[in-house]
């Protein structure tokens, strides 16, 4: 649509005795309506013939914008914006991977900073496009809820509805994804879409998580055995000396059964900090056993990482730090990390 500037000036003793005599409205919208009002005294015809082509290059325009939609909840808060750019689930992964792994004094405040078109929306018109996603108008590239707080991510998908994963395994299929330099779009997709895979948080996988009566202290916190390495992933396997049923909500600290629990921490050596998860494997008297998870508060996580580091002083003489750069520079120049 081709616009026309019109500036007027006027000496400012003018701009404030006419402010002053106008009522409920700016100097600026008096004559913005003015302006209208002369358009309206225009033929009906040529009138009509204007608003019309002015409406179909709008309705053209609007055809043509390609935007992805946010509902992200961090620091306790919720915001709903529109970032004008044609955006897909991989790219949103590489820019959460570059946000959770940046300092605070280097990273913007909110998840929100990383879109330099971001536009804030609210709750109703957040749906309104999800629905338009769902309708595959192509307007809308995707939508997307992101709960930094609770470390999860949600993608509207046109046909299967909402797909939620960990933000851990987002951005961790991002690295991968990412990492080769000289492939090609459709290839890091296969990547990430292949790390995903058996990684969707369903009804039952959240069922499988465990929770007790209370959180983890700095005295149940012990190490035994050696620092396993599962690819990216740094294993340290946990000691049950403490009162593992008010933590877990199990049933293992009683003589009734024989059941026990096998539990393991990680360290993540991408993105260089405790995953937010515990493994636990909950071994019946008879043999069986189950896979768990323990969900770790932000707390708990920064209680297991000194000790972590002490553990890894011990075993290897050196700590996460050096290992982590250790990791990333085989990383980088392609060789496989050997098993610690």
């Amino acid at each position: 649509m081709n616009s026309r500037d019109i500036t007027i000036w006027i000496d400012e003793r003018w701009y404030d005795a006419l402010s002053k005599h106008l009522k409920d409205e700016t100097l600026e919208e008096h004559l913005e309506n003015v302006l209208d009002e002369m358009c309206n005294q225009l033929p009906r015809q040529e009138y009509e013939r204007i608003s019309q082509e002015i409406w179909q290059e709008e309705q053209a325009r609007e055809a043509r914008r390609r935007f992805a939609v946010f509902h992200v909840t961090e620091h306790g808060k919720s915001v709903y914006f529109l970032a004008e750019e044609n955006l897909e689930m991989l790219q949103i992964a590489v820019k959460l991977r570059s946000y959770t792994r940046k300092s605070p004094e280097c990273s913007p405040m909110w998840f929100l900073g990383m879109f330099s078109h971001g536009e804030r929306i609210t709750p109703e018109q957040f749906n309104t496009y999800v629905q338009e996603r769902l309708d595959n108008t192509c307007r809308v590239v995707g939508a997307y809820d992101i709960d930094l707080d609770k470390g999860t991510f949600a993608a509207l998908h046109i046909i299967d509805g909402w797909q939620q994963f960990r933000v851990q395994d987002i951005t961790t299929a991002a690295y991968y994804a990412m990492k080769t330099g000289a492939a090609s779009w459709e290839e890091r997709w296969r990547v990430f879409l292949n790390r995903l895979d058996g990684k969707q948080l369903t009804a039952e996988t959240e069922a499988q998580f465990l929770h007790g009566q209370r959180e983890l202290c700095a005295e149940d916190i012990c190490f035994l055995d050696e620092i396993v390495q599962n690819e990216h992933l740094l294993e340290f396997y946990m000691e049950v000396s403490f009162d593992a049923d008010a933590v877990f909500g199990t049933q293992v600290c009683t003589a009734e059964n024989d059941d026990y629990l096998n539990i393991y921490a990680n360290y993540d050596l991408e993105r260089g900090g405790v995953c937010d998860t515990l493994d636990v494997y909950l071994v019946r008297g008879n043999g069986s056993d189950q896979d768990r998870k323990y969900r770790l508060s932000k707390e708990e996580q920064a209680l297991l990482l000194p000790k972590m580091e002490e553990y890894c002083q011990q075993q290897f003489g050196c700590g996460l730090d050096e290992l982590r750069r250790q990791y990333l520079s085989e990383q980088d120049s392609g060789q496989q990390s050997p098993q610690m």
